[in-house]
């Protein structure tokens, strides 16, 4: 099979690094020049990739075409490029849904909207899709894990949680900061963070407790540090916080 791939982000980066690590029968990978830097990068890594000029030959070489262009320029460019009827389209954009790309598409094709996320070059992470669909939940099982959705509006959840990567990797900066202002270097502290909370997040995924709030209060003891620092972040509306933003998010993905 081949597959395009219209838009040459970190998105897209962390697909095709992630496909190139299985055992999928892709045949060639078109991908747009968009981004010179990362479209070099990956047609080194492989002989399967190739760079095409103009996003109309992606999509008539490739049987499986991805979208990964922001809102704006994505409104502009997919009402102008002729698919057909044989497209498998998956789209990573997160403010256009699936009646809008249905208007900008025109043909009945089969369009799918994901949501992976850069863990993904790493063959780990969710890739919620939606609506259900058979061989993107083949290929995306491949590198990571699939998670169909019958509905639309359900899927914005899962849209609003992926705005969460960016603050979750400041907190590790944050406090990597705090490490080296107290004296450690770059490299220790930095590794440090992301292999603690690495250990955090595996123990959260692989052992067994009835919810995350077992595992709040299994993490602390009576006046002990952790209470102390749960107990300040609590009284400084942090958590509150990551609610508010979340349904600020939402509302966004809602055009309202």
């Amino acid at each position: 099979m081949h597959i395009g791939f219209i838009g040459t982000g970190e998105i897209s980066k962390a697909v095709i690094l992630g496909i190139l690590g299985t055992n999928l029968s892709i045949k060639k990978i078109y991908i747009s020049r968009r981004n010179k830097k990362i479209s070099n990068y990956l047609k080194n890594k492989s002989k399967k990739i190739v760079i095409l000029n103009h996003n109309q030959e992606i999509v008539d070489k490739s049987k499986l075409i991805f979208l990964a262009v922001t809102p704006e320029v994505g409104r502009k460019i997919i009402k102008t490029m002729k698919f057909k009827k044989s497209n498998i389209v998956v789209s990573f954009i997160s403010t256009i849904n699936l009646n809008d790309l249905k208007k900008y598409i025109k043909v009945k094709c089969q369009i799918v909207r994901a949501i992976p996320l850069p863990p993904i070059s790493l063959g780990v992470g969710p890739v919620p899709i939606y609506p259900p669909n058979k061989k993107v939940k083949r290929l995306f099982d491949k590198i990571g894990r699939t998670i169909e959705i019958k509905n639309e509006k359900l899927s914005l959840n899962f849209w609003t949680m992926s705005s969460m990567m960016a603050p979750y990797y400041e907190i590790l900066s944050q406090l990597s900061n705090w490490l080296i202002k107290k004296g450690l270097s770059k490299k220790q502290s930095e590794n440090y963070i992301s292999s603690l909370f690495l250990g955090l997040s595996k123990n959260a995924h692989q052992n067994k407790y009835s919810d995350f709030k077992e595992l709040v209060k299994k993490s602390q003891t009576s006046k002990g540090l952790n209470e102390q620092a749960l107990k300040e972040l609590k009284k400084s509306d942090f958590y509150k916080k990551l609610n508010t933003t979340s349904n600020n998010i939402l509302m966004r993905l809602k055009g309202k």
